[in-house]
């Protein structure tokens, strides 16, 4: 795998993380490739090397895609500007602020966000195991809570160092939505008059 020479920065880094969060609760194939660690545009497909059995082993059906609706996304992101004011600091160009201001922002955006985490989901770790602790999964471990990096080579059980616990929604408590309610105005315009 080549390493990118020219890294983002933490900002950079931050509005491509909330980029990727929300396009992974609107776009189901988007959803799938990451968790699939296929993060990115579909590749071309690979030519398949022939098999050196006479009959080749028929191919895993696809797991069947849920269909999903923008709305929950939308309301969350709704949540994350009214609160943290977050899709006007991602549209913001930083480039000219000093580094205190940026950091004063930053705090405001922290702040509005955890408190819309707070107040909508139930947040708790995967692992309960502190971060740098030595862990064994054994053979039938749930894949989908749990992603192996590094040298991963061979069968379960599998050592090694947990570098982070990861995060599961356990409880969602999103406001109802109005039949009529058009959940793409994230924010209305204001106009003082």
């Amino acid at each position: 795998m080549s390493h990118p020479t020219n890294l983002p920065g933490f900002w950079s880094r931050l509005s491509i993380a909330f980029g990727a969060f929300f396009k992974t609760l609107g776009d189901a194939e988007f959803a799938a490739r990451v968790r699939d660690d296929q993060v990115g545009p579909i590749a071309a497909p690979v030519a398949p090397t022939p098999a050196p059995a006479p009959t080749p082993a028929p191919a895993p059906a696809a797991a069947p895609l849920r269909v999903n609706t923008p709305e929950s996304a939308l309301q969350l992101l709704g949540l994350l500007q009214r609160e943290a004011r977050l899709i006007d600091f991602a549209n913001e160009d930083i480039a000219a602020y000093a580094d205190a201001d940026i950091g004063a922002a930053a705090r405001v955006v922290h702040e509005g966000c955890a408190r819309v985490l707070r107040e909508h989901f139930t947040i708790e770790p995967v692992r309960a195991e502190n971060e740098g602790a030595r862990v064994t999964l054994q053979e039938g471990f749930d894949a989908a809570s749990v992603r192996l990096t590094g040298n991963v080579v061979g069968k379960p059980p599998f050592s090694g160092t947990l570098n982070h616990r990861g995060w599961r929604a356990s409880d969602v408590r999103l406001p109802q939505l109005a039949d009529k309610y058009d959940a793409s105005i994230v924010a209305p315009a204001e106009v003082e008059l």
